[in-house]
């Protein structure tokens, strides 16, 4: 199920930040939240392995970056990271992403299959191969 979004005025750019760990979530659960997305609206950064990245056919507007090595992929998102009150989805179940997550100014999605219980307090856990891509789309919708 896609979401349609409207663009805010106030925000003069992507309504949504999504940062993907591709070394943490697997491709088919990616794709799945791909599906869910809206296709405009979007920031999106993804980093990971060579291997990861190839496996998932992502969107013409992520910036893909191949980061290989204990923690690289972490300081590229982390990096790319902004602190507002837009919506963020984390495609990780990384526990080191949990100050990120708890410090965000607005409303946080982890996507994960298995995330740590560090990333689980006052945000929405979702595994969209488990509970479905409609299951982002009502987060998406709640937010928006």
């Amino acid at each position: 199920m896609k979401v349609g979004i409207r663009l805010s005025a106030d925000y003069g750019r992507a309504v949504i930040q999504v940062l993907v760990d591709a070394d943490n979530v697997d491709a088919a659960r990616v794709a799945a939240l791909l599906r869910a997305l809206p296709e405009a609206g979007v920031r999106m950064t993804v980093a990971g392995h060579e291997d990861a990245l190839a496996a998932v056919d992502w969107p013409a507007h992520a910036d893909v970056v191949a980061a290989a090595g204990w923690q690289r992929a972490d300081l590229v998102l982390a990096a790319s990271y902004e602190l507002d009150d837009r919506p963020l989805v984390l495609v990780s179940g990384d526990g080191d992403f949990a100050q990120l997550v708890q410090r965000h100014g607005g409303p946080a999605l982890v996507v994960s299959e298995a995330a740590s219980h560090r990333l689980r307090p006052g945000v929405t856990v979702v595994d969209p191969l488990l509970d479905g891509t409609d299951a982002v789309a009502r987060w998406l919708q709640a937010v928006l």
